[in-house]
């Protein structure tokens, strides 16, 4: 197990589409890290009578509502993902709320003595480098990777391309991230490449009062 000891340490962890930022959360979890997700956040503020689900519905029409009067991300994606412009008006709407709501979080992981994690997509996209974080990891994988994996969850060739499309590129994200996570293998190597990252994290934070214990 992995687990911090004296301070508190809170990782942002990006990245490109289909990656594996949501394994790297998982496993940073099954570690001991308390860990968030943005775009968890994102989909409570846009429930039926949450903060911004009235204004995304004004913005973009009742053809994005579900039966059951949710919004549909699928229909919202088809909207967004083919016109930057409509993005942009949702990410507007969206990613200040996002960021005041990770703000009070971070605050709350700065309070505990267990390491954290919030995986943020679209970390310098919401220009959000600027949080309190203590690294920035971006998790990258190879673009042949990517497109399979997004196959496999349904998606065609022009979809995939699509939403590669609407984020930053890969190579600016690994440039501007403190370390690179990547992950084109098996998730045993991915679990591993990360254990050793946190490893070098701990020896980067020593004479800070702030380290971790690796423990089989």
């Amino acid at each position: 197990m992995i687990f911090l000891n004296k301070s508190s340490f809170i990782l942002a962890v990006t990245g490109g589409v289909a990656c594996g930022k949501s394994e790297v959360g998982r496993i940073l979890q099954q570690h001991g890290f308390l860990v968030c997700d943005a775009d968890g956040v994102a989909h409570d503020l846009m429930k039926k009578g949450a903060h911004v689900y009235q204004a995304v519905v004004e913005c973009f029409g009742e053809k994005i509502l579900a039966e059951n009067g949710e919004i549909s991300r699928v229909a919202l994606g088809k909207i967004v993902f083919k016109n930057s412009a409509q993005l942009e008006k949702l990410n507007a709407l969206v990613h200040p709320l996002i960021r005041k709501v990770l703000m009070k979080k971070m605050a709350t992981f700065r309070k505990s003595t267990q390491p954290a994690a919030v995986l943020i997509p679209l970390l310098f996209e919401a220009k959000m480098e600027d949080l309190d974080w203590d690294a920035i990891l971006c998790v990258s994988a190879e673009e042949d990777v990517v497109f399979d994996r997004l196959e496999k969850r349904g998606f065609n060739r022009s979809e995939s391309a699509e939403r590669i499309a609407a984020q930053f590129s890969l190579k600016e994200k690994e440039s501007r991230s403190d370390v690179v996570l990547h992950n084109s293998g098996s998730l045993d190597d991915l679990e591993s490449e990360l254990i050793d990252l946190v490893d070098q994290f701990r020896k980067k934070c020593v004479g800070k009062d702030c380290y971790f214990s690796v423990e089989d």
